[in-house]
């Protein structure tokens, strides 16, 4: 069937009080970017909701992207009538013919948001259903459990007729509260703290720590795959930074310290990352730890390596189990790429009996003891490449030094 437009409709910037226009103004901003890649589309804003006419458009092609739109509620694609009575009954009628599987009950049900229409919401319900039972007599009203509810939405522009409803993503418009920088591995868990900050209204920069020559181009190759694919989820550029990690690793290796050697490195790692989000106005961190998974996610060791960042550090898989973690991976596309078999840094120098309950004078007067540390921490900040992605699509490669390694990753 040809639908004429898309309701969209909004989902927690409906709680947002004085703010809520600001919000809704961004969410209705966040669609149309979303979906400048499809020419003919026309939007349309009233009071919590977008409507976007379809104007020719496959439905379809329109819903793939909406899917992926933080701040959504729901969405229906819609037959729009004038606001008569013959009209919206043509309207339904139509709908009704052209479903692919006909159902054995329906309900029908109005929702009046223009009062100044003639007819009261019972009445319509009564005149639009008899519509469509006179011309399919098989068909039974079941108002408790309908296999198809027929939907009318009248307002003052017209009636909107539709029996589908789509969730949307939910959350807030992508960016609307704020920046961050997420530490991006390889593995299941950090995409999907990326999802879940960027469903938050967090704009997010990545940041990756590769090891090279120990981690191999097909390990960052994956990493950058990863980010591509959460890239479609941002509606607009997204960064990824890859820090050269090697010099800091090897350099903890020679402390004698193998069972800190994990808390060293994710310290070292958040102070970087704390760096970087500055450089880039970013008020936060977000990292994928998810409580008692690793010997560096108890509550011990997440407070001695939180400590070496003074921003606000953000967890939000942290209560998450690891099915729950993989459900979700699987659910946004990321899970077969973060399953594929190349190391990650934080793989390489594992000891066989890593500390769970560090102390943190202890690993203070380690790191003190390494006088060049903080030099080693300024070059990987320094040794920084950028990449930068767009809807899935690698576009442009900002290496932060003339002499940064080339690689022909792309």
């Amino acid at each position: 069937m040809e639908y004429d437009l898309i309701t969209v409709r909004y989902g927690e910037l409906t709680l947002k009080g004085r703010n809520r226009g600001r919000f809704e103004q961004q969410m209705f901003r966040y669609i149309k970017l979303s979906l400048q890649h499809l020419e003919g589309l026309e939007f349309e804003k009233t009071y919590a909701r977008a409507y976007i006419k379809l104007n020719g458009v496959e439905y379809e092609r329109v819903a793939e992207a909406l899917r992926r739109v933080f701040g959504i509620h729901s969405f229906s694609p819609v037959k729009r009538a004038a606001n008569e009575l013959e009209a919206i009954q043509e309207a339904a009628l139509q709908l009704w013919n052209a479903l692919p599987a006909k159902p054995a009950t329906f309900k029908v049900t109005v929702k009046r948001g223009w009062k100044g229409f003639p007819y009261v919401t019972h009445e319509l319900n009564h005149l639009i259903g008899s519509h469509i039972l006179r011309a399919a007599p098989e068909l039974k009203v079941d108002v408790r459990r309908p296999e198809m509810e027929l939907r009318i939405d009248i307002q003052p522009e017209g009636a909107y007729v539709f029996n589908r409803i789509e969730p949307g993503a939910g959350g807030f418009p992508y960016g609307s509260n704020g920046k961050a920088m997420l530490l991006l591995s390889g593995g299941i868990d950090s995409p999907v703290a990326a999802w879940s900050a960027m469903r938050k209204g967090l704009e997010l920069e990545l940041v990756h720590f590769h090891s090279y020559p120990f981690t191999s181009e097909q390990a960052t190759d994956k990493v950058i795959e990863l980010a591509r694919q959460l890239s479609r989820f941002a509606g607009k550029p997204l960064k990824l930074h890859l820090v050269p990690f090697t010099d800091i690793q090897t350099r903890f290796t020679q402390t004698g310290q193998d069972h800190l050697i994990i808390t060293l490195m994710r310290r070292a790692m958040l102070n970087i990352a704390g760096r970087l989000a500055e450089r880039a106005g970013a008020g936060a961190v977000v990292s994928g730890d998810s409580l008692g998974q690793v010997a560096s996610q108890t509550l011990g060791s997440m407070n001695v390596i939180g400590r070496s960042l003074e921003l606000p550090l953000l967890r939000p898989l942290i209560m998450m189990d690891k099915q729950e973690i993989i459900d979700r991976a699987v659910q946004i596309g990321t899970y077969e790429t973060s399953i594929l078999p190349f190391e990650d840094c934080c793989t390489l120098f594992v000891p066989k009996s890593p500390s769970t309950n560090p102390n943190l004078r202890i690993v203070e007067r380690i790191e003190d003891g390494i006088p060049e540390l903080d030099e080693l921490i300024g070059q990987a900040v320094q040794g920084v490449e950028t990449v930068q992605l767009d809807r899935g699509r690698t576009f442009r490669r900002q290496p932060a030094v003339a002499e940064a390694e080339e690689r022909d990753w792309f």
